[in-house]
Protein backbone atom coordinates (compact mmCIF):
# COMPACT_ATOMS: atom_id res chain seq x y z
CA UNK A 1 0.00 0.00 0.00
CA UNK A 2 2.82 2.41 0.93
CA UNK A 3 4.70 1.63 -2.28
CA UNK A 4 1.55 2.13 -4.33
CA UNK A 5 0.89 5.47 -2.65
CA UNK A 6 4.50 6.55 -3.27
CA UNK A 7 4.23 5.49 -6.92
CA UNK A 8 1.07 7.55 -7.45
CA UNK A 9 2.54 10.54 -5.61
CA UNK A 10 5.64 10.35 -7.81
CA UNK A 11 3.47 10.23 -10.93
CA UNK A 12 1.35 13.17 -9.78
CA UNK A 13 4.45 15.12 -8.79
CA UNK A 14 6.02 14.75 -12.26
CA UNK A 15 2.70 15.43 -14.02
CA UNK A 16 2.02 18.64 -12.11
CA UNK A 17 5.56 19.78 -12.86
CA UNK A 18 4.55 20.03 -16.51
CA UNK A 19 0.79 20.46 -16.38
CA UNK A 20 -0.08 23.05 -15.21
CA UNK A 21 3.10 24.40 -13.55
CA UNK A 22 5.38 24.09 -16.60
CA UNK A 23 2.75 25.59 -18.89
CA UNK A 24 2.29 28.47 -16.49
CA UNK A 25 6.06 29.08 -16.44
CA UNK A 26 6.11 29.34 -20.24
CA UNK A 27 3.06 31.61 -20.21
CA UNK A 28 4.50 33.80 -17.43
CA UNK A 29 7.88 34.27 -19.12
CA UNK A 30 6.22 34.92 -22.48
CA UNK A 31 3.99 37.55 -20.87
CA UNK A 32 7.02 39.14 -19.21
CA UNK A 33 8.83 39.10 -22.55
CA UNK A 34 6.33 41.71 -23.74
CA UNK A 35 8.37 44.15 -21.66
CA UNK A 36 10.99 44.02 -24.42
CA UNK A 37 8.47 45.95 -26.53
CA UNK A 38 8.16 48.67 -23.92
CA UNK A 39 6.34 49.48 -20.70
CA UNK A 40 3.00 50.02 -22.41
CA UNK A 41 3.07 46.58 -24.08
CA UNK A 42 3.82 44.89 -20.76
CA UNK A 43 1.15 46.83 -18.89
CA UNK A 44 -1.42 45.97 -21.56
CA UNK A 45 -0.56 42.28 -21.22
CA UNK A 46 -0.94 42.45 -17.44
CA UNK A 47 -4.24 44.27 -17.93
CA UNK A 48 -5.56 41.47 -20.15
CA UNK A 49 -4.56 38.85 -17.59
CA UNK A 50 -6.28 40.80 -14.80
CA UNK A 51 -9.54 40.63 -16.80
CA UNK A 52 -9.65 36.81 -16.65
CA UNK A 53 -12.93 35.83 -14.89
CA UNK A 54 -12.46 34.49 -11.36
CA UNK A 55 -8.72 35.08 -11.67
CA UNK A 56 -7.96 34.44 -7.99
CA UNK A 57 -9.73 31.07 -8.07
CA UNK A 58 -7.96 30.15 -11.30
CA UNK A 59 -4.61 31.07 -9.75
CA UNK A 60 -5.22 28.95 -6.66
CA UNK A 61 -6.56 25.90 -8.52
CA UNK A 62 -4.09 25.85 -11.40
CA UNK A 63 -1.01 27.55 -9.92
CA UNK A 64 -0.70 27.85 -6.15
CA UNK A 65 -2.12 24.46 -5.07
CA UNK A 66 -0.19 22.47 -7.72
CA UNK A 67 3.01 24.34 -6.85
CA UNK A 68 2.43 23.71 -3.14
CA UNK A 69 2.06 19.96 -3.65
CA UNK A 70 4.96 19.82 -6.11
CA UNK A 71 7.18 21.76 -3.70
CA UNK A 72 6.32 19.76 -0.56
CA UNK A 73 6.70 16.38 -2.24
CA UNK A 74 9.77 17.64 -4.10
CA UNK A 75 11.43 18.57 -0.80
CA UNK A 76 10.61 15.10 0.51
CA UNK A 77 12.31 13.58 -2.54
CA UNK A 78 15.27 15.94 -2.24
CA UNK A 79 16.02 14.88 1.33
CA UNK A 80 14.98 11.21 1.10
CA UNK A 81 15.91 9.98 -2.36
CA UNK A 82 19.31 8.57 -3.30
CA UNK A 83 21.14 8.78 -6.59
CA UNK A 84 20.30 6.01 -9.06
CA UNK A 85 23.91 4.87 -9.37
CA UNK A 86 23.03 1.45 -10.67
CA UNK A 87 20.33 2.62 -13.07
CA UNK A 88 21.71 5.69 -14.83
CA UNK A 89 24.99 7.13 -16.07
CA UNK A 90 27.24 9.58 -14.23
CA UNK A 91 25.73 12.43 -16.28
CA UNK A 92 22.17 11.45 -15.36
CA UNK A 93 23.11 11.16 -11.70
CA UNK A 94 24.53 14.70 -11.86
CA UNK A 95 21.27 15.87 -13.42
CA UNK A 96 19.42 14.07 -10.62
CA UNK A 97 21.47 16.01 -8.06
CA UNK A 98 21.04 19.36 -9.83
CA UNK A 99 17.31 18.75 -10.19
CA UNK A 100 17.05 18.57 -6.40
CA UNK A 101 19.30 21.57 -5.79
CA UNK A 102 17.51 23.76 -8.34
CA UNK A 103 14.20 22.65 -6.87
CA UNK A 104 15.15 24.18 -3.52
CA UNK A 105 16.52 27.34 -5.17
CA UNK A 106 13.41 27.63 -7.33
CA UNK A 107 11.14 27.32 -4.30
CA UNK A 108 12.99 30.14 -2.53
CA UNK A 109 12.78 32.25 -5.69
CA UNK A 110 9.05 31.63 -6.15
CA UNK A 111 8.28 32.48 -2.52
CA UNK A 112 10.20 35.74 -2.82
CA UNK A 113 8.63 36.59 -6.19
CA UNK A 114 5.11 36.01 -4.84
CA UNK A 115 5.94 38.00 -1.68
CA UNK A 116 7.26 40.97 -3.67
CA UNK A 117 4.57 41.04 -6.37
CA UNK A 118 1.35 39.12 -5.57
CA UNK A 119 1.15 40.08 -1.89
CA UNK A 120 1.46 43.84 -2.67
CA UNK A 121 -1.18 43.32 -5.39
CA UNK A 122 -3.55 41.82 -2.82
CA UNK A 123 -2.98 44.95 -0.73
CA UNK A 124 -3.98 47.22 -3.60
CA UNK A 125 -0.63 47.90 -5.27
CA UNK A 126 -0.74 47.87 -9.08
CA UNK A 127 1.36 45.22 -10.79
CA UNK A 128 2.99 46.97 -13.74
CA UNK A 129 6.27 47.70 -15.49
CA UNK A 130 7.32 50.22 -12.84
CA UNK A 131 6.92 47.65 -10.05
CA UNK A 132 9.32 45.21 -11.73
CA UNK A 133 11.71 48.00 -12.69
CA UNK A 134 11.80 49.09 -9.05
CA UNK A 135 12.48 45.53 -7.84
CA UNK A 136 15.29 45.12 -10.37
CA UNK A 137 16.84 48.51 -9.62
CA UNK A 138 19.08 46.75 -7.10
CA UNK A 139 22.18 44.90 -8.41
CA UNK A 140 21.59 42.25 -5.72
CA UNK A 141 18.08 41.64 -7.06
CA UNK A 142 19.40 41.35 -10.60
CA UNK A 143 21.78 38.61 -9.46
CA UNK A 144 19.03 36.94 -7.41
CA UNK A 145 16.55 36.98 -10.31
CA UNK A 146 19.19 35.75 -12.76
CA UNK A 147 19.97 32.77 -10.55
CA UNK A 148 16.26 32.23 -9.91
CA UNK A 149 15.29 32.25 -13.58
CA UNK A 150 18.13 29.94 -14.65
CA UNK A 151 17.38 27.58 -11.76
CA UNK A 152 13.65 27.51 -12.49
CA UNK A 153 14.11 26.88 -16.20
CA UNK A 154 16.68 24.14 -15.56
CA UNK A 155 14.33 22.46 -13.09
CA UNK A 156 11.52 22.63 -15.66
CA UNK A 157 13.64 21.45 -18.59
CA UNK A 158 15.27 18.55 -16.77
CA UNK A 159 11.88 17.77 -15.28
CA UNK A 160 10.59 17.11 -18.81
CA UNK A 161 13.19 14.33 -19.14
CA UNK A 162 12.13 12.84 -15.80
CA UNK A 163 8.46 13.05 -16.79
CA UNK A 164 9.08 11.19 -20.05
CA UNK A 165 10.92 8.41 -18.19
CA UNK A 166 8.46 8.10 -15.29
CA UNK A 167 5.48 7.93 -17.63
CA UNK A 168 7.11 5.30 -19.84
CA UNK A 169 7.34 7.53 -22.91
CA UNK A 170 11.13 7.25 -23.29
CA UNK A 171 12.11 3.70 -22.37
CA UNK A 172 15.27 2.87 -24.31
CA UNK A 173 18.70 4.56 -24.30
CA UNK A 174 18.17 6.10 -27.76
CA UNK A 175 14.86 7.76 -26.90
CA UNK A 176 16.27 9.01 -23.61
CA UNK A 177 19.31 10.45 -25.41
CA UNK A 178 17.04 12.27 -27.87
CA UNK A 179 15.01 13.55 -24.92
CA UNK A 180 18.21 14.87 -23.36
CA UNK A 181 19.05 16.87 -26.50
CA UNK A 182 15.48 18.16 -26.69
CA UNK A 183 15.46 19.32 -23.07
CA UNK A 184 18.82 21.05 -23.57
CA UNK A 185 17.29 23.06 -26.43
CA UNK A 186 14.28 23.88 -24.25
CA UNK A 187 16.60 25.06 -21.48
CA UNK A 188 18.58 27.38 -23.78
CA UNK A 189 15.52 28.87 -25.50
CA UNK A 190 13.39 29.40 -22.39
CA UNK A 191 16.35 30.75 -20.40
CA UNK A 192 16.96 33.31 -23.14
CA UNK A 193 13.31 34.38 -23.03
CA UNK A 194 13.40 34.71 -19.24
CA UNK A 195 16.67 36.64 -19.02
CA UNK A 196 15.82 38.85 -21.98
CA UNK A 197 12.48 39.69 -20.34
CA UNK A 198 14.24 40.49 -17.08
CA UNK A 199 16.74 42.75 -18.82
CA UNK A 200 13.90 44.83 -20.23
CA UNK A 201 13.03 45.99 -16.70
CA UNK A 202 16.58 47.11 -15.93
CA UNK A 203 16.67 50.81 -16.67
Amino acid sequence: MAKGHSFLSHKLHSLLGLFPIGLFLLFHLTANYQATHGAEAFNQTVGLIEKVPLLLIVEFVFIYIPILFHAIYGLYIAFQAKQNVGNFSYFRNQMFLWQRLTGVITLIFIVWHVWSTRIPKAMGVTVNFDMMADILSSPAMIVFYTIGIISTVFHFSNGIWSFLVHWGITVGPRSQRIATYFTMVVFVVVTFIGLRAMSAFIL
